[in-house]
């Protein structure tokens, strides 16, 4: 897989998608059209997911079944890993994530000085839910300080991360917890990583998180951590 052409940096965008026929082709064509290789990983979708991003000129990795966004993740990586890529940049496909912004994480890692970057919806949260934004405060908090740096906003999906990252840290989790696997993982090796800001985007999206069972699955995930260290 070649990367696109970009000024100093290559990068590449995976979108791990399920069940997002009306939108995954619209973001799909935005990233093409800001000069950025896709992979779209479809997640067990019963609708024209697939179709419609190939459509647009995405790399499909299709899944039979949903196995989550962790494990979607994890494929996305490894392919994206088979080219000559510097940076990946994971964004979600339902429209939270606003592909007009993908310049700024580009324009952010020409700098040079971070191998990850976070977007970050906390600056003006005016449209996340309460609840959603408590949540993310005590997550937040809590990879920060096992990270040791400080970052806001740890389970936006918005981010980039150098592949020098990805050839270095284990990732072993399948669900939404990644998020959190691959900052604590590369801040104990030593990996540095910088926020910056983002839109927070609200709409008539259907999130696949279960409060409940993800936040139990998150600390469970902390404890190991923990355990491990």
């Amino acid at each position: 897989m070649k990367a696109a052409a970009l000024p100093g940096i290559r990068v590449c965008v995976i979108i791990p998608a399920y069940n997002e026929e009306m939108r995954i082709g619209h973001i799909v064509g935005e990233v093409i059209s800001n000069g950025l290789s896709c992979i779209v990983i479809d997640d067990g979708s019963v609708d024209r997911t697939r179709e419609e991003a190939e459509r647009e000129g995405a790399l499909v990795i299709s899944h039979r079944k949903n196995h989550g966004k962790g494990l979607s993740l994890r494929d996305g990586f490894r392919k994206a890993l088979e080219g000559d890529y510097d940076f990946i940049i994971t964004m979600d496909g339902d429209g939270q994530h606003h592909p007009d912004e993908l310049e700024h994480f580009v324009k952010a890692a020409e700098k040079g000085d971070a191998d990850i970057i976070l977007g970050n919806r906390m600056k003006d949260p005016k449209d996340m839910p309460l609840r959603r934004r408590l949540t993310n405060w005590f997550m937040s908090s809590v990879i920060s300080f096992l990270a040791g740096q400080n970052l806001p906003d740890t389970q936006c999906g918005y981010r980039l991360i150098s592949t020098k990252v990805l050839r270095t840290v284990p990732l072993t989790t399948d669900k939404y917890e990644i998020e959190s696997e691959v900052l604590i993982e590369a801040a104990n090796a030593g990996f540095k990583i910088k926020s910056i800001p983002i839109k927070s985007i609200y709409g008539g999206q259907k999130s696949q998180i279960r409060p409940f069972r993800d936040t139990l699955r998150f600390l469970s995930f902390i404890f190991q951590t923990l355990v491990k260290r």
